[in-house]
């Protein structure tokens, strides 16, 4: 790490003797010093606990449910081979968040010498898979397009989209709605419609367009056509040589270099979860919060219960900044809340997530002869499989490989916790997988050497059902002066990990400053003009110029 810091422990400052919590593993609280408990040690857990540990008085105090912090942005090792859940690009236009990214991670060039702990610079690459054949991602009007759609059906899409611009659909209420207006009836068919409801269960009219205003408005055929003359005239479009920052104002689907940590994402947050002990605060593992005690309409105890032998334990908060689903943090919630509001918050929907991991010697020859894509990930159109997207590992860090003359894959399944899929045993998902991958022609079950098999509950929070009345549960939440919610699962938001953590900057904000108000971490990741074009403004309170990425990329848990 590059950042200089002291190392105090919890209690060593000149607060007085620290307090021993019974049952807390290897936790005492300082006395005469404010707590933070945070619940998750994902991305907004942990840059809300080292933000407080860096510019604050305030004791950050971390409670992870599982055996290891990053959340999503873990990174999981299995025989040496690591693999990235979901799929992290660390680009951002928030200067803020690039800074404090390479403050944990320096660049390598910057670094110097051989280290593992840097950020690399990785050229993006990212193609559909649709009748056995790659396409660019984002379609591009090349002779490659014309070539694998024939000109027929380009000729239809040009005017369907020209038909959509024309008489848009008003109002525009669902997803469906949303993406026919920007691309058309029969490129929203072919490109978008199949995936998109792999991705989520559902049709895309029952899905609301506030999703798609979220990850889709910085794209449309409009702007890949601007992109493309762009480039052809010699824009940049990569991370700026100074600032880290981008200088294209193109939309996210669209940057074409990123950074990423060597070792995988998760390399970062463990960097983080290291500094913030430093600094002394606390970051346990495997302890889940079951139980928050209201008084007088605050957070006061804090129930937890240990994953390893189950024993619970309690203990005061001065503030709490939660990630946990916020379903879950209802139901935790003593005395509960109104029935109206319980009733929304208990029936929130989520998509869950599952990822096999294979090591092949090989894939299948392409056009090219190459026996590995060049792709980062590719979007799998075809029907009928259920495979939705395909990671290719080497290309993202050649260190998430023990052997460079293998592949390494992630094959994305997205599911319902207690469906068919989330219910097959390991060695039945790995053959699905095995089988799926062969049945499109990338590669054939005598050259996998290895396999293993990840699962996410509640990876996505979803955007229909019950979501429409969420108002409700959030109003009710940010009520609670001391209770502060961020991140994905935290807002029932699908925040990428930028948003994330410039949700926990606010919250430390907040609570640096005594403000209770929540708007400003709300605001963020809303604003469509703001995520499309604008950069940052300069501002303490940065908020996020982060344009979002499109429908394809709706299974990226960045």
């Amino acid at each position: 790490m590059t950042t200089a810091f002291q190392h105090t422990g919890p209690g060593n400052g000149a607060d007085g003797a620290a307090s021993a919590i019974p049952g807390a593993p290897g936790f005492e609280k300082p006395a005469g010093r404010r707590l933070a408990l945070i619940i998750g040690g994902g991305p907004a857990g942990l840059t809300a606990a080292l933000e407080l540990a860096r510019r604050t008085g305030v004791v950050p105090l971390v409670l992870e449910a599982s055996d290891d912090v990053g959340g999503i942005s873990r990174t999981v090792v299995h025989n040496g081979n690591r693999m990235d859940i979901g799929g992290h690009r660390f680009f951002s236009k928030s200067d803020w968040v690039t800074a404090w990214w390479t403050s944990v991670l320096p660049l390598e060039k910057a670094a110097g010498g051989a280290s593992d702990d840097v950020m690399l610079e990785r050229g993006r690459l990212s193609r559909i898979f649709y009748r056995k054949r790659f396409f660019d991602y984002p379609v591009r009007l090349s002779a490659a397009t014309l070539r694998n759609l024939g000109l027929i059906q380009a000729a239809r899409i040009g005017l369907s989209y020209a038909c959509a611009r024309l008489r848009p659909r008003a109002p525009e209420a669902s997803l469906e709605d949303f993406l026919i207006n920007r691309f058309g009836r029969v490129l929203y068919r072919t490109f978008f419609k199949d995936y998109t409801e792999k991705v989520w269960g559902l049709p895309c009219a029952r899905i609301s367009a506030d999703w798609g205003a979220q990850r889709i408005k910085g794209l449309s055929i409009t702007g890949a056509v601007a992109h493309a003359l762009r480039k052809l005239a010699g824009g940049r479009t990569s991370l700026a040589r100074t600032s880290l920052a981008p200088t294209s104002l193109a939309p996210t689907s669209l940057i074409e270099r990123f950074l990423y940590p060597k070792l995988g994402p998760g390399q970062l947050w463990q960097r983080v979860a290291d500094e913030v002990r430093a600094r002394g605060g606390t970051v346990l593992l495997n302890q889940t919060v079951v139980g928050l005690d209201m008084r007088d309409g605050r957070v006061g105890t804090v129930h937890v219960r240990d994953g390893r032998d189950g024993h619970t334990w309690s203990i005061e908060a001065d503030h709490v900044v939660s990630t946990m689903p916020v379903r879950d943090l209802v139901q935790a919630m003593t005395p509960p809340p109104p029935p109206e509001v319980a009733a929304v918050a208990l029936a929130l929907p989520y998509r869950d997530f599952i990822t096999v991991g294979l090591l092949l010697d090989r894939m299948r020859p392409d056009a090219q002869g190459r026996t590995m894509p060049p792709d980062n990930w590719i979007y799998v159109q075809e029907p009928d499989v259920r495979l939705g997207r395909l990671q290719i590992f080497n290309n993202w860090s050649p260190a998430l490989v023990a052997d460079p003359e293998r592949v390494w894959l992630g094959l994305e399944y997205f599911c319902q916790e207690g469906d068919d899929l989330w219910t097959l045993s390991d060695a039945a998902m790995t053959d699905l997988a095995i089988a799926e991958l062969a049945k499109i022609g990338l590669a054939d079950r005598e050259f996998v050497r290895d396999a293993k098999v990840v699962r996410v509950p509640k990876a996505y929070p979803a955007y229909f059902g019950a979501y429409r009345d969420f108002g409700r549960v959030r109003r009710w939440l940010d009520a609670v002066p001391n209770l502060f919610l961020v991140g994905r699962n935290g807002m029932h938001r699908y925040n990428n990990q930028d948003h994330s953590m410039l949700t926990a900057k606010l919250a430390v904000d907040a609570i640096a400053e005594g403000r209770s108000d929540k708007a400003a971490i709300w605001a963020v990741n809303i604003d469509d003009e703001y995520h499309e074009e604008q950069r940052e403004p300069a501002v303490d309170c940065r908020r996020p110029a982060t344009p979002v990425p499109a429908a394809r990329e709706a299974a990226a848990a960045e």
